[in-house]
């Protein structure tokens, strides 16, 4: 393994591990700004009212039991992943996620540090020749 070469390409290792730090630092910084809130667990849009995690429930639970009368029921398969599937989506569609307050300053060097992080990523992975080491073109020769 040549740890000159990141990507496979000549040079760009002190520039990717900058650009790594710089990243993990900026999205630490941001992601530590953000309150996630579990909100009321309802359908109002699928037509029911109120709270019914309840009903969310019934698929896997009869997925489940299918699946201990005969372990390689395709139905009980399918209703145990189908029900799984509805829970994880419902608690993903009833969080409420808020930037907490904070200066411009702030929040220009968190999002500075991520997205320069990146793009410093980004261009280590491409070739990063000193200019001795280039070659001339056609028409430089």
């Amino acid at each position: 393994m040549d740890m000159n070469n990141v990507g496979g390409t000549p040079g760009g290792t002190r520039t990717f591990l900058l650009g790594l730090i710089m990243a993990v630092a900026g999205g630490y910084l941001l992601f530590n700004q953000v309150q996630v809130n579990g909100g009321y667990w309802n359908w109002s849009g699928l037509g029911g009212t109120g709270r019914s995690f309840g009903i969310t429930l019934l698929p896997l639970l009869f997925g489940v039991g299918i699946l201990f009368v005969n372990g390689k029921s395709l139905i009980g398969r399918l209703l145990t992943f189908g029900g799984a599937l509805v829970i994880v989506i419902g608690i993903i569609a009833n969080l409420d996620i808020h930037f907490q307050q904070t200066s411009l300053w702030n929040t220009i060097t968190m999002l500075v540090l991520l997205v320069g992080g990146v793009g410093l990523i980004v261009r280590s992975v491409m070739p990063m020749m000193k200019d001795d080491e280039r070659q001339p073109r056609d028409d430089q020769r």
